[in-house]
């Protein structure tokens, strides 16, 4: 079979098409053939080896986390799947990933795929999805009449926490670069405005906000406003950093470390296929093309969720 691997940290060109041999199932295991797998930010961080402290990967190593595909083996002691089942899950970090014809997964994580939407697509939602709806609900306990600000909303996280903000019944704000306005708007965003000036005090229409999510890398200082316009005893909670509490006002912080939880994946399914939450798919890709995924990415032209699919697909 051929999967992509690397052999050192590095950037987009130590990334390489072999042809390796097809793994088998273990206890515990289920090897899925791959429709599709997706691109996300933490696979160029483990690949540049800036998460070695995090998650210690063996080389040679094969990137893509998220997986979407159809059973082809089930290992002793695997119950509740069988050859053929279309799945969806999202892969432990450390280990081998989903950017070749076949892959190993522990039978826990994964999930039933959506019946709605095209299988290699719907590799676009276990990462991004629960992070979202970790970073919401597990952490800030977002709950129907509050308020939230979503900096940065343009990116595929963003485009779930706000669907998912506004189902449950929370008025959403959203900053977001005009070529996704209109995406945003119809995703349930209730009002939307340009990328932030830190350069003045931050006074937006609204605050202060329930909760803050933060989807972008911003400074200390940055960090520190998004905090000030946090109503008292409210949240916030970023992806890149977490932020200062304020005691004085019960302002809470946190960063969210996405995790595998199929219940939570087996919900965001059933969203899906019931028409209430939808995929954002920006782009297809072979496999073949995943160096230059990465190396649009590294340098921030990557249009928007990428999807890449093995050469027999």
């Amino acid at each position: 079979m051929k999967a992509v691997r690397y052999h050192r940290y590095g950037d987009s060109d130590v990334l390489h098409y072999d042809e390796v041999q097809r793994p088998t199932a273990g206890p515990g295991q289920v090897l899925v053939k791959v429709a599709g797998t997706s691109f996300n930010p933490v696979d160029a961080g483990i690949r540049g080896g800036y998460l070695t402290e995090v998650f210690a990967i063996t080389f040679p190593h094969v990137p893509g986390i998220d997986v979407a595909g159809t059973v082809a083996e089930v290992g002793a002691g695997v119950t509740g799947w069988q050859i053929g089942d279309r799945v969806v899950g999202l892969l432990p970090m450390q280990d081998d990933g989903a950017a070749a014809d076949y892959v190993l997964a522990p039978a826990e994580v994964l999930t039933a795929a959506p019946r709605s939407m095209d299988l290699a697509d719907s590799a676009a939602l276990p990462t991004v999805g629960l992070t979202a709806w970790q970073a919401l609900f597990e952490l800030a306990g977002l709950r129907a009449g509050q308020t939230i600000l979503i900096n940065g909303a343009s990116g595929g996280v963003g485009g779930y926490a706000v669907q998912l903000a506004k189902q449950a019944g929370a008025t959403v704000t959203a900053t977001t670069k005009p070529a996704t306005a209109d995406r945003l708007r119809q995703r349930g965003a209730d009002r939307l405005i340009g990328y932030l000036d830190y350069s003045t005090p931050l006074s937006i229409e609204g605050q202060p906000f329930d909760v803050v999510l933060n989807l972008i890398g911003t400074s200390p200082e940055q960090t520190a406003a998004l905090a000030g316009i946090v109503a008292d005893g409210g949240f916030l909670v970023g992806t890149m950093t977490s932020g200062p509490e304020d005691s004085r006002r019960a302002v809470r912080t946190a960063r969210v470390f996405v995790r595998s939880d199929t219940t939570q994946l087996a919900d965001l399914v059933r969203r899906v296929d019931a028409g209430d939450l939808i995929v954002d798919v920006a782009d297809r890709r072979p496999l073949t093309d995943i160096a230059a995924v990465h190396d649009a990415a590294d340098t921030g032209h990557l249009p928007g969720k990428t999807i890449l699919v093995p050469s027999d697909q």
